[in-house]
């Protein structure tokens, strides 16, 4: 039997490297954002709620910016993500200015989701296959199972900027096509010469090398997995304001651990995103192209 699933979105970053908010940011033929797609391409492929999670500070705007567009085609719900919101015994350090991360970020959302959820960036292109297969996996998860989970995988080639460096966990998948282990590399950058240079680690890197874009299932049990990750990462990090409680991290640690296992998911469309401001034009024509072949209506939310 098919069970409901809800996606989780993480819109609270700030996006630095881009220059501003660009969850916001307008790509689309008729003003979308790349969040817009995500929900649409969810929507078809069988999702029935959306989470966002974001900062309380943008509640009014976001609010007025998106929930008020999507919520008469899907149920929305935001949570939020804010530095102090912490396990019982830490305090946030004075000065801490952002939230702790892609792993506070989803615990930031256990009151607000009691099902199995995937969980996406708010500024990434995933394409519709994607959110298609994810689904099928979710929906036929028993609902009382624990540590199935499952990661949507890209060839490493797909995913690089033109324009500067990127982040990205690189994945080693076994026979069976689970999860063995995922490791975050910075710094990676298509280099003149050719080859794909993790700054970060000094090794040159396959392009076909197949990475997480952060686009997970989850069972709800991975709450409490969190919340134990997240207490013993802030007894060693609390007062460095600037660690970060990756989620890559605590899947690659419960996969070691055989406290879970991931199901790696290939074979997705092509992703795009727009880490640096210089990213947008590309992407622009990408939905340009896409809504001109028909894959999309020219205005997605009427």
């Amino acid at each position: 039997m098919d069970m409901g699933v809800s996606l989780m979105i993480l819109a609270a970053g700030m996006g630095k490297r881009y220059g501003g908010m660009k969850q916001l940011d307008r790509l689309g033929p008729s003003g979308e954002t790349i969040m817009d797609y995500s929900v649409y391409d969810a929507l078809h492929a069988g999702f029935e709620r959306v989470v966002f999670v974001v900062r309380r500070h943008f509640e009014k705007e976001f609010t007025q910016s998106v929930v008020k567009r999507l919520q008469n085609h899907i149920e929305v719900t935001l949570a939020f993500q804010e530095a102090d919101d912490l396990p019982s015994g830490f305090d946030c350090p004075p000065s801490r200015e952002k939230p702790w991360g892609t792993g506070h970020a989803i615990w930031s959302a256990r009151k607000s989701i009691g099902e199995s959820f995937a969980v996406i960036n708010a500024d990434d292109f995933y394409g519709r296959k994607a959110f298609e297969t994810m689904a099928g996996f979710l929906q036929h998860i028993p609902e009382s199972s624990e540590g199935e989970y499952a990661m949507a995988a890209y060839r490493l080639i797909d995913t690089l900027s033109e324009h500067g460096q990127v982040s990205r966990g690189i994945c080693q998948v076994d026979n069976e096509g689970y999860l063995k282990s995922v490791s975050e590399h910075g710094g990676i950058e298509k280099t003149p010469g050719g080859p794909i240079l993790s700054h970060t680690s000094g090794q040159t890197l396959d392009p076909g090398e197949l990475v997480s874009m952060n686009f997970w299932g989850f069972t709800p049990d991975i709450f409490n997995h969190l919340g134990e990750r997240f207490t013993g990462f802030l007894s060693r990090k609390q007062h460095d304001a600037e660690a970060e409680f990756y989620i890559p991290s605590v899947v690659d640690a419960l996969v070691r651990e055989k406290k879970a296992r991931v199901k790696v998911l290939e074979g997705q469309a092509r992703w795009f995103g727009v880490t640096h401001r210089a990213d947008r034009e590309k992407a622009v024509e990408r939905l340009r192209q896409m809504t001109g072949m028909g894959m999309y209506p020219k205005r997605l939310f009427q």
